[in-house]
Formats: structure tokens, sequence, C-alpha cells
């Protein structure tokens, strides 16, 4: 199975294709220029591979939480693909990618939703997938549930990196160590999307959505 998997959800920009296994993957600090960069980087990623969009069985994209734009751009970009090609599609959550990039087996991720919050969950390995612990959440960071049993926990994630401190002491406990600069990636997106496309869970293109959690993007005047 050949699949072609992006994530645009933060400041980062990356691609991966997974072949039989393999995976080749590309990534860029991209700021606001995903939509810039993304096709060239698809374009180059293709021509290093020998490998035409037709020739692919699915896509996959980071379908959120993160920025509102960027997990639009990454849906709308697939979309686009996979109409061309009649190809299905999956979309993956960027916590969940980013406890597969940690490699540990009981993982709180945590991306930095701006205005005071993050977006939160915790999940723990099984096999060859994980089982959600904590389901996606908006909340602050000083409320962020403790996690269930004695396990050893890994904290990851821009949340993590920007409420370092507080969330070392609310979470001592729990805590064995925090991650630093941990960010969804392509590539562990197509290493959980596989073994679903490969059990026929693709959707089709007009079916992908984003996932926000948060309805609104900045606080009003008088909230701030």
């Amino acid at each position: 199975m050949k699949i072609l998997a992006l994530d645009t959800s933060t400041e980062y920009c990356s691609l991966a294709l997974w072949l039989e296994g393999e995976t080749l993957s590309r990534e860029v600090l991209a700021g606001q220029k995903h939509t810039e960069l993304l096709l060239p980087m698809l374009q180059e990623m293709l021509a290093e591979s020998g490998l035409a969009l037709t020739q692919l069985d699915g896509f996959a994209f980071g379908a959120g939480p993160g920025s509102f734009t960027g997990v639009r751009i990454a849906c709308g970009i697939v979309q686009g693909l996979a109409f061309a090609t009649d190809l299905p599609v999956i979309g993956i959550s960027t916590l969940e990618a980013m406890a597969q990039r940690i490699g540990a087996s009981h993982v709180m991720t945590a991306l930095d939703a701006r205005m005071g919050e993050i977006y939160y969950a915790a999940y723990i390995q099984a096999a060859d997938d994980w089982s959600i612990v904590q389901a996606p959440i908006l909340c602050l960071p000083q409320h962020i549930p403790q996690p269930p049993g004695e396990g050893c926990w890994v904290g990851c994630g821009s949340g993590f990196d920007q409420y370092h401190e507080l969330l070392s002491q609310l979470y001592s406990n729990s805590l064995c160590r925090i991650e630093l600069g941990c960010y969804p990636h392509a590539q562990e997106i197509a290493l959980l999307a596989a073994p679903k496309l490969m059990k026929g869970l693709g959707i089709a293109a007009e079916e992908a959505a984003p996932v926000y959690i948060r309805n609104k993007v900045a606080l009003k005047e008088s909230e701030r």
C-alpha cells in the first residue's frame, strides 16, 4: 500500500509517503506559508519516489486540533487530490500523531490553543494501536484531567512547551518527563493511517472534515 500524508496544523508543514512500510518524508518551518510550500514539496517528493498520484492507494491528513487555517489547508488539499484520483481519505488526530512520535507507552499530548488554553488528550499504546484514555478536549492548562493509574506518563507538544513549569508542578506525580519541541508530523500520520486504510476505513473526499474542538479563533475585546 502507498499512502500520501500531510500535516499543516502548526507552524510546521510536513509531507510523508508511506511505501509498503517504508516512509519518505519532508518538513519545513512554514510559518504562514503552508499553501505556497506544500504543492512544490509534494511534486519533489513524488519525483524522488518515481510515483504518480494515480499510483497511490489513499491519502491521510492531520485533521486537528490545531490552527484553524492550517487544518483547513490540509483537509482542502487532500480533498482535491482525492477527488482527482478517486482515492479514499482518512483524517488522523494531531494529538494521537504526537503520541506516536514520542514512542512511549503512556503519553499526554497538548497543543497550545492560544487564548490561555490547550488542546489535550491522553493515550496508552496497546500492541500496534493507541487506546484513548482522554479524548481530545479544550481546557485551561491547570485543568488537565489527571491520567488514570500509576503508569509513567510522558508529556509532549507545544502546550507542554508553553506551560512547562505549571504542568510540571501540577502533574509531578503523573509525569515521568516532558519531551519539549514535539509537534505533529506527516510521518506519524501516515503510520497511523496505513492500517486503517488497509481495513477499508477510508472515506470519500467529500466526507473529509477538520476537527476544530474550539468554535472561535480570537477573544473578544471584552474577554481580554
